[in-house]
This record gives structure tokens, sequence and C-alpha cells, in this order.
């Protein structure tokens, strides 16, 4: 059986079993399309958490930046991670004891302002769009490769599927089908983890494995992977080159973007008990860190997995020949994903052999002279492909590249559900039913979600065409965009009895302004290629990129809004109870009458 007819039997499966699940777990209510009718169990909601967090970026993406930059990139495992930690102390409990549908209904009725709910929307929506670019794109990465198509057509086939078992699903066939997807996507990255860790290290373990001596040379295979790059004239793999001021706002606002993404908290509206918001984010930690501990690993394995395969002889010897490429079965994998665009080479100097090393090092721009080389002939290696290729780039089983195959579908799509079902309850319940229509009918508002869903979904395939760069680099800028709004009007209003509705529709609106702002100088205004100014190699200030600008914004925004609230009127004396109320922990407030 070839490997195309393998990777559509493990991909059209896990299709056929998420939308088996949607059907099954079909929404009739309001209360259950937005919150799985508030049934859900603590460890089946951690999973659905899960996989809801693990998107694209986390499956598809990030190993990729980790390997070709190294401890730099940490920062996304850094980010990550600790803003779900702060997610699940800070505003999780609290969110769910207050007993609303979405955090926009949260910020409304906190600030006691339909204009405040309505900029939350706002804000929810600009976030959560820029956040499904970056799926669609993983979408696109993964369905070009494993089915042979174009990118387009990958992208429309991932919509359809979403379509099917999101819109007719609602939260409740979103919840089961991220519980499949997480069981998918875990084994997808952790098997040909366990591979390679022990063709590498004999450690089955891949993050043991890491700190691990190498088997064929018996020195550490970090300090091997140090040397190799460095003698090719790239960065040491474990040492920190980036700008420090960069890498921690960078760090910041991935954590307190985390905190803020209303697709993540919505997921803690669908359990029964505040008590059971809290299991719930214990164990979607235990299910994220079977990933997160091992994305390290993937990434410095593949590092050198990819080098020894351009350096067949050492970096001293003789580099690949086109010949070895075109004949070797274990070179198979390049000229597969050349067919998809995203991996290139070419033979500059016409001597056969492809060098690949880092031509801006002046110390290797010495010894190319030297040696006749005409500059990196490795010429693309986009870095959202490494952990689809890994597979058989370490020449493992067929049925192992299928399962990645579905593992990394499973991610994208399952985050692509959780954001469109975020955006949709925004316009139906929020925007119509809160806002332009509170009389609305529960089903015509359940048709209007799933409308709004429908659209959503027509324009995220739509910009998911064009992405402003890698997955997880587009991820950290909605990532951005929810720290800089979000999070601080969450963070007020849980725990700040002294901010009005006036300081918290003007501390969103400058938060999200100015990093809109900075983010369209740096990529363009929205996202259309060559309308920047700037570019994050060259930024406006400083050294401060447009994914480490959230950050400020949210500083931004907790300073208007104090400010701004200090000069108005004062906070109600009923809204000050109800903060006191929220923040007592004990037991959850009912659900209002929706």
């Amino acid at each position: 059986m070839d490997q195309f007819t393998i990777n559509l039997l493990f991909v059209g499966a896990s299709f056929a079993l998420y939308i088996g699940i949607a059907i099954w777990a079909r929404a009739g209510s309001t209360s259950e399309f937005y919150a799985a009718g508030r049934g859900v169990h603590p460890v089946t909601n951690g999973m659905a958490t899960a996989a809801d967090w693990m998107s694209a970026a986390s499956f598809i993406s990030m190993a990729g930046l980790i390997a070709f930059t190294g401890y730099d990139n940490s920062s996304f495992l850094m980010g990550w991670t600790g803003g779900y930690v702060l997610l699940a102390l800070l505003l999780a409990p609290y969110l769910r004891k207050f007993g609303k549908f979405t955090v926009s209904e949260f910020i409304g009725d906190r600030f006691y302002s339909p204009t405040a709910r309505i900029v939350a929307v706002i804000c929810l929506i600009v976030a959560s769009t820029t956040y499904v670019i970056g799926q669609m794109t993983g979408v696109g990465v993964a369905f070009g490769r494993f089915l042979e198509v174009s990118n387009t057509t990958g992208l429309l086939i991932g919509a359809c599927v979403v379509f099917a078992y999101a819109v007719f699903g609602g939260m409740k066939g979103v919840t089961y089908t991220q519980v499949a997807q997480y069981v998918v996507l875990i084994m997808a990255y952790t098997i040909p983890a366990i591979f390679i860790s022990l063709q590498l290290t004999g450690n089955p373990i891949p993050a043991l494995g890491l700190f691990g001596d190498h088997v064929a040379s018996g020195e550490p295979l970090l300090q091997k992977l140090d040397a190799i790059v460095a003698e090719l004239g790239f960065n040491e793999y474990t040492t920190h080159h980036a700008d420090t001021l960069n890498m921690v706002l960078f760090t910041l606002s991935l954590m307190i973007g985390t905190a803020g993404l209303p697709h993540v908290i919505m997921r803690f509206f669908t359990v029964p008990r505040v008590a059971d918001a809290r299991w719930s984010a214990g164990w979607a930690l235990v299910f994220i860190a079977l990933l997160y501990l091992t994305a390290p690993a993937v990434g410095a394995m593949a590092r050198l997995n990819i080098t020894d395969m351009m350096w067949p002889n050492g970096t001293d010897g003789d580099a690949v020949s086109v010949e070895m490429i075109e004949n070797e079965p274990r070179y198979d994998w390049m000229a597969t994903w050349q067919k998809t665009g995203l991996l290139n080479w070419e033979d500059k100097n016409g001597d056969g052999k492809i060098q690949y090393y880092n031509d801006k090092n002046a110390d290797m721009q010495a010894k190319a002279a030297e040696k006749g080389w005409s500059g990196n002939e490795l010429t693309k290696f986009n870095r959202d492909i490494l952990v689809l290729a890994n597979p058989e780039i370490a020449n493992l089983p067929s049925w192992v590249i299928g399962l990645v195959a579905a593992g990394g579908l499973a991610a994208a799509l399952s985050t692509a559900a959780g954001l469109l079902l975020a955006i949709s309850s925004a316009v139906s319940h929020d925007l119509i039913k809160g806002s332009i229509n509170p009389q609305i009918s529960e089903k015509s508002e359940l048709l209007s979600a799933r409308i709004a869903m429908g659209v959503a979904i027509a324009l995220a395939t739509y910009l998911g065409l064009n992405p402003p760069g890698f997955a997880a680099q587009t991820v950290a800028l909605a990532f951005g965009l929810a720290a800089a709004s979000i999070f601080p009007a969450l963070m007020m209003g849980i725990f700040s009895k002294k901010i009005n509705n006036t300081g918290a529709v003007a501390g969103m609106l400058a938060g999200l302004g100015v990093t809109l702002l900075y983010i369209f100088l740096h990529k363009g205004w929205f996202f259309v290629p060559g309308t920047n100014s700037f570019t994050d190699a060259d930024p406006l200030l400083g050294t401060i990129k447009s994914t480490s600008f959230g950050a400020i914004g949210a500083a931004v925004n907790f300073a208007v809004a104090y400010i701004v609230a200090g000069m108005t009127k004062e906070t109600p004396q009923e809204i000050k109870d109800l903060v006191e109320s929220v923040r007592i922990p004990r037991g959850a407030g009912a659900a209002q009458d929706h």
C-alpha cells in the first residue's frame, strides 16, 4: 500500500470519527450550543481544553521555530505554559462562578454597559480572527503534503470539515470532538518522537533523551548539535543570542494573551461547578504537558537529523549530492515536500552538491570563497513543515507518517472550531441578543449563531490563503491582541472595584488600537503584503517586534482604564457587591435566564 493511500485512511477515519461525534452530540438548545449544557466532566473538559489549546501553532509550527533558532524560541514554551497557569489560577474559577455563557457577557454585566459588551465583542473577533488565520495556515500545509493537493484545496476541505462538526454540534459537539482530537494529536506527536529518541539516544522518553548521549558519537546530544550548527556558521543551539528586552516582552505577551483568549476561557463555562473549573484546569495542564515537554526534543533531534542528511560525510566532508537526493530512498521526503512549494534547493555553483550553511556569517563566507561555494543552496525550508516531515526524515514506518498527518489536522481543526465558536457566540449571543434584539427566540438565536459561524469560516479560509507569517508567528500576533484588550478588562473586572464602565471601555479601545496599529505598521495594513512601513528585523521602537507589543498594549490598557475611571463617576455599589460575591470561592452562580 502506498503512502498516499495510508494517509487517506488515517485522515479519512479521523474525520469520520469527528463528524460522527458531532452528529451524536448535536446541540439542541443555546445552553448546549454555548456551554455544552454545563454537564461536562472535569477530566473530559481538561482533555478538550488541551486540544482547544494545542493548535497548529503548538503541533505543527512551534518545534520548527525552536529547531531552527534554539534557546531563543523557547519563549513560546515559557509564555504559553505560564499563561495557562495564570488563566487557571486568576480567571477561570471566577468567570465560572459568574454564571454567564461568554467573556463579552461577563464584561458587559460587570461594567454595567452595553457599550463595554460591544467593545469586548470587537476585541474578541479581532483576536480570534487573527488566531484562526494561523490555524488555516496549518490546515493548508498539512493537506498540501499528505493529501497531495494545493493549499487552496486543502483549506476548502478543512473548512468543510469544521463546518460539519462545529456549526451543527456547537460547544457540545466541539467538546467531545476535541476529546477525540486530543487522543489523535498526542499519539501523532509522541509516537514519532519516541522512535527518533530511541534512534538517536537509546532513550524512549524524548524529554530525557534530549539531555542524553548521542548513540553514534557517545557525546551529549545537545553538545553535538551545538558543535555542528556552529561549524556551519549558525548560532549555537543552546545559547541566548536574541535581544533580552524583546524576549521578555514576547514571553509576557504570550502569557497574558493566553489568559485572555476567549475560546479557552469558554471551556470553563461548560462544567457544573466552580470546583470543577479548577479541576479542569489542572487536568488540562497535565494533558498539555505531554506535548510541551516533548516539543524541545522534537526540535533538537530534527535539526540534528536534517544537518546530518545535508552533510552525510560530516561538516568537513562533501555535502549531499544532487544524485543522492534524487535517487536514494531516504531523501524521498525532500522531493515530496518540494512539490508543495515549502521546501526547495538549488545547485548554484554547478558542482552537483547542495551546500547547507549560513552564508551571512563572515567566517563561512571566507570558507565558501575558498571552496568555491556560491551561497546556501538549501534555499527554502518552511518552519511549519518540520514536525510533519519529521517521521519521513527519520525514515519511520508509513503508518507513523499517516498518523502524523491525522494529528496535524486534528490540532489545527480542533482550535479552529473553538475559535469559530467563540466568534459565533460573540455575534449571536452578545451582539444580536445582547444589543440588537434582546427578544429574539432561542431557535432564532441558535440559527444566527450557526450563520455567524458559517460566515466566520468563510472569512478565515480566505485570510488563511495569505497569512502574515508562519503559523506560530501569526498566532503570537493574536495572543498580543488578546493581551492588550481582553485580559486587562477581565483582571480589573474581577479584582478591582474602582474600574467603572467608562474606564473599561477606554482601556480596551486604547490597548486594542495601539497594538493593532503597531502590528499593521510591521505586517501590513489588514495583513495586505507590501503595505507595511517597518519590519520585525528593523522595528519602529528599538528592538520590540510586532509579536512582542501585546505586553505594552496591556500596560496602556491598564493605565488608561485607571486614569479615566479616576476622572469619571464612581462604580455603583451594587457592582462593587457583585465583584465581591464573584471573588467568594463558594458555589457557582446560577446561569442567568437566556
